[in-house]
Parts: C-alpha cells; sequence; structure tokens
C-alpha cells in the first residue's frame, strides 16, 4: 500500500501511469474472463478484424514484440478466433484475420471493455473526463512526447 500524499504521488508520473494502467489491466482481465479471452488477446483480436494487417504491422498498433505477438496469435489460432492468412501480395508475410468465432467475442468483449470504462471515468465529472482523455491524447498521439515507442518484450516488462 502506498502511503505518499497526494501530492507526492502527483510528483511520480511514471507511478500514475504505471498504477493506472496495472489497475485498469486487471479489471479488464477479470470482465474479459466472461469471454475467455485476456486483454492482450482481446487487443491483437480487437485491431486485426477484418483482416487488413500484417502479423508485423498488428505488433506495431498493439504494442508487442514479435515473440509476444506469435504467442499470443497461436493462442487465438488454437482457439479457433483469428487465422493467419497469406498476403495477396506477398506469400512470405501473414494476415490476421478474426474468424467468424472472434468476430463474436470482439463484439461481447467490446461491451465489457466499455462498461469497464465508463466505470473507471465514472468517478469523473464529464469534462474531467474530456480533458484527461484530450490530454492523454496530446501525450500519446501523433507528435506527441510519449507518442513514439517501440514494444518491448513481455520479459523485461
Amino acid at each position: 500500500m502506498d502511503t505518499r500524499s497526494d501530492e507526492e504521488i502527483r510528483g511520480d508520473l511514471s507511478y500514475l501511469f504505471d498504477k493506472s494502467s496495472q489497475a485498469l489491466g486487471a479489471r479488464m482481465a477479470t470482465a474479459l474472463s466472461e469471454v475467455g479471452i485476456t486483454p492482450r488477446e482481446y487487443c491483437v483480436l480487437s485491431k486485426a478484424g477484418a483482416g487488413e494487417l500484417t502479423q508485423r504491422e498488428l505488433g506495431a498498433v498493439a504494442l508487442m514484440d514479435k515473440t509476444t505477438m506469435v504467442v499470443t496469435l497461436d493462442r487465438l489460432e488454437k482457439s479457433g478466433l483469428a487465422r493467419r492468412v497469406p498476403s495477396p501480395t506477398d506469400r512470405r508475410v501473414r494476415i490476421v484475420q478474426a474468424t467468424d468465432a472472434g468476430v463474436r467475442v470482439i463484439r461481447r468483449a467490446k461491451v465489457i471493455i466499455d462498461a469497464v470504462y465508463d466505470d473507471v471515468l465514472g468517478v469523473l465529472p464529464e469534462a474531467d473526463r474530456t480533458t484527461l482523455l484530450d490530454a492523454l491524447v496530446r501525450l500519446v498521439g501523433a507528435g506527441g512526447p510519449l507518442g513514439s515507442v517501440e514494444p518491448r518484450s513481455s520479459a523485461t516488462v
């Protein structure tokens, strides 16, 4: 338990981001267990969607290194939620697609995730929610100081 004052915590930006990420991830993991997937699997599956991204592009969008992406895709394929198909333009490259079962899981999971987000952000007045989200987008969006990040191996996280 962190016994620092709010002012001390306010001065620890890394802690604020890490704590909120860990807590949100834990809530998402619990909520998504209802549909039998992890937050990482949801991240990959929802971004794969109709299958326009290569495995490498999907890894970049999902902020996953190659090894983590392969392991995640292996699990999704084994459970029948995703498939890797050859690219029509480069047979060395695989396109990731959600299967019909995967699309159904994405839809159910999206409702669950939206409810988690609403619950978390629900403690803030609407104006504060907008300010928080706008500020985060400015920080991590295109051109933001935290907008460019290389995926790390899960072993080093």
